[in-house]
């Protein structure tokens, strides 16, 4: 490769990303892909950004850390966020998308881009001088992953992740199942499934016996499960009314065949004991997918047994939810906040390889380490994005900034999503928690204007950071 060159290794959200900002710097990229030459046991495709898991990216609301994220991402015209705003599907307050055309788009702007050179191979070394960034994602190739093991002289770790099945749209009893947001916010857009209180507790018998299916290539004696994304026969496990504090809760849900939901004797009667959730996969509700059930079980037991739900009991599959081994880097112990390895300057890990969860992180971990790589070709600093931020707070968490949690071995690094729990706190203590997640919003897009201005002028010589999709 030559010096004016950057490797970006994995088409995933991260991968994408960088190659999208390095290019708006007017460098040549080179993106390598393995798929499909070589698959992994959660993707389907070979298409670019592929979503293996839910279709959301989370509230959309910027009061909300996911929406915040969002917010600043838009700032600095992230692809993956103007794709995913151009292929949004109705879910409530929160940003899901059309995956097959996401991951399409996506594909086709980045394999047409004159600056790109995509590569459908394996990338199985780690180059001495080549600017390279890593984003190989939780599904990184063996072959790679040893050589990063060499390298970092640390075992990857990991732990178990999992995604949810997916049901053809025509194949629900719309008599049964109503449409609604929770709490009526946004439009009616997720269709949901009631459950009285004897139909709940025969659907949890009859998953926490259900037979599992087999994970390959784990060591399962040392692996964890991620808590933000636990297998559905895993909540039921944890206690008789455990998954109606979490995926199957029916508050704030009310079907207006129910009668009046303010008439509070009617609605302690109507109220249903638990409901399971589907949103859209795409704009015609052709494809749903089944909220919060990530599992593990044979598919012949989730086609019996998911068939148990009042409205899918003739239920079609499209795709069954699957497990598969989630690996990232103990990256306190190997990162700067510019997302470069301490050990050598010209390597740089971005996404969920670097212990962030969750596709905005992903993306944000590429766009800072696209940008990096960029400045560094041109023999110019890299940045790190002010803490007060949510791209930079993320950072700062898997960086060794975060020397505490690095050097306390009894904690052991672990995967963070986005989370205002990760941001300074506020100059005046906010009681209120609405007013305090306002303030961190204002106060975080205001310090990332003001750094994207400061970054632009140093740059005016240069391309700018600004790239808008056609």
């Amino acid at each position: 490769m030559k010096d004016n060159q950057i490797n970006v290794v994995g088409a995933g959200l991260a991968g994408c990303e960088a190659a999208w900002q390095i290019a708006n710097f007017g460098i040549k990229v080179n993106l390598y892909e393995m798929r499909p030459g070589i698959t992994t046991p959660a993707h389907h495709t070979k298409d670019f950004g592929e979503l293996v898991c839910s279709n959301s990216f989370g509230a959309i609301n910027p009061e909300r850390a996911a929406g915040l994220l969002q917010e600043e991402l838009r700032l600095f015209k992230s692809i993956i966020l103007q794709i995913a705003d151009k292929y949004s599907v109705p879910a409530g307050g929160a940003l899901a998308v059309d995956r097959s055309k996401f991951s399409s788009s996506l594909t086709k702007i980045l394999t047409e881009h004159p600056l790109i050179n995509v590569s459908r191979e394996e990338f199985s070394e780690i180059p001495e001088t080549a600017i390279t960034i890593l984003a190989t994602g939780p599904l990184t190739s063996e072959k790679l992953a040893s050589k990063i093991r060499d390298f970092t002289g640390i075992d990857s770790c990991h732990f178990y992740d999992a995604a949810s099945p997916i049901v053809f749209g025509d194949s629900i009893n719309k008599e049964v199942i109503f449409k609604a947001s929770r709490y009526d916010k946004g439009d009616a857009a997720y269709f949901n499934c009631p459950m009285n209180e004897e139909e709940y507790n025969h659907f949890r018998n009859e998953l926490i016996s259900a037979e599992q299916a087999e994970v390959k290539d784990f060591d399962k004696e040392t692996a964890n499960f991620f808590e933000a994304c636990l297998p559905i026969e895993e909540i039921a496990r944890r206690g008789q009314e455990t998954m109606r504090y979490g995926p199957l809760k029916s508050i704030g849900l009310w079907n207006p065949e129910w009668g009046d939901l303010h008439d509070i004797e009617n609605r302690r009667k109507k109220r249903p004991h638990a409901i399971v959730q589907l949103r859209k996969e795409d704009t015609n509700g052709k494809l749903l997918n089944m909220v919060g059930f990530q599992t593990n079980l044979k598919w012949s037991e989730q086609k019996r047994i998911f068939r148990m739900i009042p409205g899918l009991e003739q239920a079609e599959f499209a795709r069954f939810g699957v497990m598969h081994r989630n690996t990232f880097l103990e990256s306190p112990k190997l990162l700067l906040p510019t997302l470069q390895f301490s050990k050598r300057d010209t390597l740089f890990a971005s996404g969920q390889l670097t212990g962030t969860e969750g596709y905005l992180a992903a993306t944000a971990g590429g766009m800072l380490a696209g940008i990096n790589a960029a400045l560094l070709v041109k023999g110019k600093k890299p940045i790190t994005f002010p803490e007060e931020t949510m791209i930079g707070a993320l950072m700062n968490f898997i960086s060794n900034r975060n020397k505490v949690l690095a050097n306390q071995k009894k904690n052991k690094f672990q995967p963070m999503p986005a989370s205002f729990g990760l941001i300074p706190e506020l100059p005046m203590r906010v009681k209120d928690k609405k007013l305090r997640y306002k303030a961190y919003k204002e106060r975080a897009l205001l310090q990332l204007k003001q750094f994207k201005e400061i970054l632009n002028s140093q740059m005016s010589q240069e391309k700018t950071l600004i790239g808008t999709v056609s």
